[in-house]
């Protein structure tokens, strides 16, 4: 029986992957080893987004000029950003979004609460309004009910509960409530006694709120949304936190932080806070509500005398380390192997925001769609890095299975067209010698050879991209031209496709790798049964 469970999940995720050809469920092929991995012990009532490993990216609009919804768009799916949060459910932000696959949660502002939390009727008109008048077409997630109410807004923290329970009627009534979850964003802050995380509790005041409220999380599927930022705990610390310790920078054994009680290894501040809600959970007898991170990240500038440490090498370091541990599916010291899906403060620096010079720069990007840096993300999963000089690169996943390495490359040079000539004994790109290498050539030039569009540098889960050059000594990888290394001059669109299809046509090419194993497991089923 456990053989065929585990036949059974793998069925799933693949038909998933298989599925995203449509283009509203794009990147779900691209996560299939993901899934995997996170999903191979868990029953299959429990397949929805908030078990997967992923990076996200917050959309604030504090700026003194917004960007408009289609650039902001054309942005996203250029960056390869598949998972979003805003702040609201601004119409013309939902319209934008609609049909292009992305994953959104969209919010309840904490001024709306008052009138939601009161109201039945409310509620159900809000639903109406912002999800059910764009759902599926926008591909909703999440409903975040107001932003760090508990620390923020405590009197507001009453209607919390009720706000919840009427959206959560509302989106019963219209059937959805399978398909959108209903949380609220928590401040780290209500955690007390984070270190060691095993003694953390929460702040016992707040128990008539959030015990019912992670019943209702339990009693619902949705996850527990926490803000988590260590760059405010390393500044907060007066040097009592290492800034390597707060930048997931290696360290040295005698270097980590030991929790006596369990003698789990901490490596970073962020396993560290997400283990402590864990534990707070557990004090509550809570066992079973995922942790989902809704906001992290780096400023990337600061005031020079105040804060020395917001700059564009921390936030750079910082983030890039935070997507290759999410997407590694790392998971903390309590927890290993378990995804914690974790959304980037944010898409743009926000220049009327309020507070120190540091809260003005915490975008990946400037609100021109300039990157404030260019992110360094080798192995680090599907995100592209911020770079908009064209100058990334698709190589071969470091630790992927061998096997599938080699049927992606023979994918590659054969159905892919792409010209392998070089990888020939005595030619350039022949040393060194290994599955890996020549198929980072080979990966490399098909996804400069399809222009680097969404879903080309994915192989079923064995390629990522780079902005590391990965060309050596005399072997020189594709850049801007790299469509003089397809053989042909590119892969016939379908009769129906449309003008943009043509890198929806590239992921479906790939996955007809995917259908191959499905098949195979397919039969294994069948025998099985």
């Amino acid at each position: 029986m456990a053989k065929l469970h585990f036949f059974l999940l793998l069925l799933l995720a693949a038909a998933e992957a298989i599925h995203g050809e449509d283009g509203s469920h794009a990147d779900r092929d691209k996560t299939l080893v993901t899934t995997l991995s996170v999903h191979s012990t868990v029953s299959l009532c429990q397949f929805y987004p908030f078990d997967w490993a992923y990076i996200g990216v917050n959309i604030g609009t504090a700026m003194s000029s917004v960007p408009a919804a289609t650039q902001i768009t054309t942005l996203l799916r250029s960056q390869n950003i598949r998972h979003i949060r805003l702040y609201d459910a601004d119409p013309g932000m939902l319209s934008a979004l609609a049909n292009t696959g992305i994953r959104v949660i969209i919010s309840v502002p904490n001024e709306q609460l008052l009138a939601i939390g009161n109201s039945n009727a409310t509620a159900a008109k809000w639903v109406a309004r912002n999800v059910a008048a764009h759902y599926p077409s926008v591909n909703i997630t999440a409903i975040a009910v107001g932003s760090e109410v508990l620390s923020t807004l405590p009197n507001a923290a009453p209607l919390i509960m009720p706000a919840m329970r009427y959206l959560q009627n509302a989106l019963v009534a219209a059937a959805l409530d399978k398909y959108i979850k209903i949380s609220t964003p928590h401040s780290s802050s209500i955690i007390l006694d984070s270190f060691p995380p095993s003694q953390a509790f929460f702040n016992r005041s707040l128990d008539p709120v959030l015990v019912p409220m992670l019943k209702f999380l339990q009693s619902t599927g949705a996850p527990l949304m926490l803000n988590v930022y260590p760059y405010y705990d390393y500044m907060r610390s007066n040097g009592v936190i290492p800034l390597d310790y707060a930048l997931f920078r290696p360290l040295p054994p005698n270097k980590e932080a030991v929790d006596a009680n369990t003698l789990l290894h901490y490596t970073n501040v962020f396993d560290a806070v997400v283990d402590a809600a864990y534990f707070a959970m557990a004090y509550l007898n809570v066992t079973n509500v995922p942790v989902m991170v809704t906001e992290t990240g780096w400023p990337h500038k600061g005031d020079a005398s105040a804060e020395p440490d917001a700059n564009n090498d921390n936030a750079d370091t910082y983030n890039s380390n935070l997507i290759r541990h999410v997407m590694n599916v790392t998971g903390t010291p309590k927890h290993p192997g378990v995804a914690v899906p974790t959304f980037i403060y944010e898409l743009y620096d926000e220049d009327t925001r309020p507070g120190t010079a540091s809260e003005k720069y915490w975008g990946l990007f400037d609100m021109n769609g300039i990157p404030a840096y260019a992110l360094h993300l080798t192995g680090s999963g599907v995100l592209l890095a911020n770079d908009t000089t064209n100058q990334t690169y698709c190589v071969a996943r470091e630790g992927a299975d061998e096997k599938m390495l080699q049927a992606a490359l023979d994918w590659a040079c054969g159905p892919g067209k792409v010209d392998c000539s070089v990888l020939a004994q005595g030619k350039p790109c022949y040393d060194p010698d290994t599955v890996e290498d020549h198929a980072t050539y080979a990966f490399n030039a098909y996804y400069h050879g399809m222009g680097m569009g969404s879903g080309t540098c994915y192989f079923s889960g064995v390629a990522v991209i780079t902005t590391t050059d990965p060309s050596h000594g005399s072997c020189v990888y594709g850049g801007k031209n790299g469509s003089a290394l397809l053989n042909g001059t590119s892969l016939a669109p379908s009769s129906n496709s449309t003008a943009d299809s043509g890198s929806r046509r590239a992921v479906g090419d790939v996955t007809s790798f995917v259908r191959i194993v499905v098949t195979a497991l397919l039969l294994s089923v069948v025998a099985l049964l």
